[in-house]
Parts: C-alpha cells; structure tokens; sequence
C-alpha cells in the first residue's frame, strides 16, 4: 500500500517526532488543536498544515496520534469532530498516547467493521528521545500491521517490538512507569541520604553510578536533581495520569502495587505545591520542601 501520512497532537513529543517523518518522507500531513504550533512546526519542517483532524484522516491512510490521554484519544477519533467518519478503508492508525489498555480495546472493537486498523503504540523515553529520534515503541493490535508500518516509524524509533493483542502496548507502558517511578524515588532518596550523611555527592555517584545500582535515571538525573533543575521534560502532571491509570488496572487484576501506590501520592504532594509541571525527577525536592 502506498503510504499517506498524517500526524495529529504537536506537543512536547509530537512536535519532534513529526519533525523527523518529515525529513524522512514527503508532504507529511500534521494537525494540532492549537493552530498557532502546527504553524510554528511549519517553519521548521515541510508539510501540509490541515484545519481539522479530519482533513488528517481524508488524506492520509496511516495515521498517527500523540495526544494527552483517554478522553483526548476519544475526541480525536469518535468525538464531534473526530475522522471516524473520514477515514479510508484499509486505513492503519498508530496511536502513540498512553492511556488505558481498555480504551485501546474499544477502540480497536470500534474500527474494525470500517477495515481500518488500530495499533495502541505507546513510547518511552521523553522529550529528549522524540528530539534525538531514540524512542522506544511498544506495541499491541493486529500483528500484520505492525509488519506493515514497523518500517514507517523508524526515522524517531531506537527499538520497537510487538507485543501482543490490542491492548497489549499500554500494558507494557505501564510496566514502563512502575519502574520509572520506583527508580526516580530511590535516586531522590539516596541523593538526600548522601547529603544528610556529609558526603560530597558527585564522588558518590561517579562511584555507584559504575556498579549495580547504575541505571538511566542515574546516569541523565542525578546532576541535574542536585543542581534543582526540574525542566527535563515529562511533567508531574501526565506522570500522575499514566500511575492513576496502571493503579486502576492493577485494582481489576488484584495486583499488589504498594511502592508505586506510595509514589503516586508523592506526586499528588508535588502537585499540590504548584509543581506539577516540573518533571518527574522532582521527587527530590519534594524530599527538601519537606525538610
């Protein structure tokens, strides 16, 4: 199939990931509610800046959402204005968002019978991977189309795997977060503990950062958390959102989740000092503010 591409939702990760298709692929087809930077897109990249999520869906038969979260997925496709009636048969929609496994399910049941196929493709790795083009897909819905777009998202992709029915994506993502918020907390703790004890901080961590206790979050995190730097792009806000949704999820199943259930609501505290646009790495001044 001849590949049309459409984009919808230039946010903080879309923006650049629309970027790259574009310098990957011609007359890439973008829309984002506020007009005002799907313009400043275009000044950076070339493309076709459509009026509607519609026009999106008429002239593209592969196309890509990254937007805020479950009711924002609904409005795009079946709300008002969404392109479940403008799509074309055979048409393939990547849905980058993270949001509820079950909405992906719905989803999914809902555009089957128009032969248009949704796969929920959550991602990790932030703004900073969006801007270098090194995020990691995950991936749940029809296996054959998988095959048939893998290809497509590789100009922003470091690794991508298929793993399993629909649903199966937003799963995995909320895997991903448990982790995440388990390893930021321990790093704020143990960047608090090493000052509280008088060591110098920096010797501590070119030292553990080298053994077992080594990890990402360390080794891009711990620097800037001691220096109060909370601008590195995944805000408190959509963290609180993705840990909501996986303690909802782990409620249906009886799941234990007692550390991230604890580090949800360490968020919520973030929150309610007015800092929830800082990113998740702010747990560490969470620990001082409380001191």
């Amino acid at each position: 199939m001849n590949k049309s591409i459409g984009f919808i939702g230039l946010g903080v990760m879309g923006f650049p990931m629309a970027g790259h298709l574009a310098n990957h692929y011609e007359n890439i087809a973008v829309f984002n509610r506020t007009k005002k930077k799907s313009e400043d897109w275009n000044k950076k990249f070339s493309g076709t800046v459509c009026e509607s999520s519609e026009e999106v869906a008429r002239v593209s038969n592969v196309i890509i959402i990254c937007v805020g979260d479950d009711k924002d997925v609904k409005d795009v496709i079946s709300g008002d204005n969404g392109i479940i009636n403008n799509l074309n048969p055979g048409s393939i929609i990547i849905d980058h968002t993270t949001t509820s496994a079950d909405l992906s399910k719905e989803i999914n049941k809902l555009l089957n019978p128009k032969k248009v196929f949704y796969l929920d493709a959550p991602v990790s790795g932030g703004e900073a991977g969006a801007n270098l083009g090194e995020l990691s897909i995950m991936v749940g819905g029809d296996k054959e189309y998988y095959y048939s777009i893998k290809s497509i998202l590789k100009p922003y992709t470091k690794f991508i795997k298929y793993m399993g029915s629909s649903g199966s994506g937003q799963l995995t993502k909320m895997v991903n977060q448990i982790c995440i918020a388990g390893l930021i907390q321990a790093l704020a703790e143990g960047i608090n503990f090493s000052k509280k004890v008088g060591l110098e901080t920096q010797d501590v961590f070119e030292v553990v950062s080298k053994g077992a206790a080594q990890s990402w979050q360390m080794d891009n995190r711990w620097k800037t958390m001691t220096q109060d730097i909370y601008d590195y792009g995944f805000a408190v806000d959509l963290m609180r959102k993705d840990l909501n949704i996986v303690l909802n999820e782990a409620k249906k199943s009886d799941i234990n989740l007692d550390v991230t259930k604890i580090i949800n609501e360490y968020y919520k505290d973030i929150q309610e000092f007015g800092g929830g646009k800082l990113d998740t790495s702010s747990l560490l001044k969470r620990l001082e503010e409380l001191a």
